[in-house]
Formats: structure tokens, C-alpha cells, sequence
């Protein structure tokens, strides 16, 4: 009995520490097991509402016109910053890792409005922190998904910036330059 309500306690306290500038949205994540950290748009995602999914983005809720006079909605279900996870350690089965591309475009470039940029002097930092925090976050044995374009930087570069080992890669795209890697966290990390 006295262990099951220290469980809650923990519990209970994790959810404090973590509501801060989202209160009421926090509660309900508690029993996701998929993390995108980066979701913008959810492009890729069969069910864009589906509820074994946490989206997260660092844009909090846009709306934007694009040249196609197509619109687009990022509205994250927790706003996030992809290098530093507001999560305890090994909390998710699940991290599908997509961060953005490419380097500084205009800020009216469709791509930026539905992807976010890189900082051209920060990336290498910015994505080594991304990496090690999804690792971080997701559970030993658990399977991390990772998207990366190269448009601006081949994956053999990226690939430096985590000391995690793939397992597979997939090309895909019309010029082959967009790539799926599947990692499995090592149990002993």
C-alpha cells in the first residue's frame, strides 16, 4: 500500500513540475507512449490526432497562408523545445525525431512556415542536443525514428552528432536525399 501511494506521489509531483506554462494539457500526456518533439504540420502521420502520439513543437499555435493558398496549422499538443525535454528519463516507448533542414531561409518561405530552419551557426550543437535528448527520453530497448533531408547537410554529418548506432536507413524522395533511420536504444544507456 505504502509503495503504491509513493507511485502517486512521483507521479503526482512529475505532473507539477512539468505544468508550469501548460497546465491543463499536461495531465493527459502522462499516458502517450510515441514522442514527436518536432512534429509541425504532421505531415507524415496517418491519424493526425492519434492519441498514442505526444506532438510537440516549438511553435506554440500558427497559422499560415501559403503561396499555394494552401493553410496550415501548427498547434502542438505541448509546446516544446526538442533540446531540452521537459521529461523524466526513459518515459517513452517511441521518439520519432524530424527537426528541420535546412538553414536560414526568409521567414515568408513556405518551408520555413511549415518546417522551422536551422541556425547556421548553432545546428551541429542544436541537433546534438536534440539527439541526446530523445535518447534521453525515450526507454532502454525503445525505438527512435529519425527523418533527415539533406538538402543542406548529408546524413553522414548528422549521423556524427550521436554516439547511438542505427540500425537501418532508408532513401526515399525523388532524388533519394530524404532518409528514414531506425535506432533501438541500447539497454545499458
Amino acid at each position: 500500500m505504502l509503495s503504491h501511494l509513493t507511485q502517486i506521489v512521483r507521479s503526482v509531483k512529475t505532473t507539477m513540475l512539468l505544468a508550469s506554462p501548460v497546465t491543463g494539457q499536461l495531465v493527459a500526456t502522462m499516458t502517450k507512449t510515441i514522442l514527436d518533439p518536432a512534429s509541425s504540420t504532421r505531415s507524415f502521420y496517418f491519424d493526425k490526432t492519434d492519441d498514442r502520439v505526444l506532438f510537440g513543437d516549438i511553435r506554440e499555435n500558427e497559422t499560415h497562408l501559403l503561396t499555394n493558398n494552401q493553410t496550415i496549422k501548427i498547434k502542438p499538443d505541448m509546446v516544446m523545445d526538442f533540446r531540452d525535454l521537459p521529461f523524466e528519463n526513459n518515459k517513452f516507448e517511441t521518439v520519432i525525431f524530424d527537426p528541420p533542414h535546412r538553414f536560414n531561409l526568409s521567414s515568408e518561405s513556405d518551408f520555413i512556415k511549415k518546417y522551422g530552419s536551422l541556425d547556421r551557426e548553432t545546428w551541429q550543437d542544436d541537433l546534438g542536443k536534440g539527439f541526446t535528448e530523445c535518447f534521453r527520453v525515450l526507454k532502454k530497448g525503445g525505438t527512435l525514428i529519425f527523418k533527415w533531408s539533406e538538402v543542406s547537410i548529408p546524413l553522414k554529418e548528422i549521423l556524427k552528432l550521436t554516439n547511438q548506432k542505427p540500425v537501418i536507413g532508408h532513401p526515399t524522395g525523388k532524388r533519394m536525399g530524404t532518409h528514414w533511420v531506425l535506432f533501438i536504444k541500447d539497454n545499458n544507456d
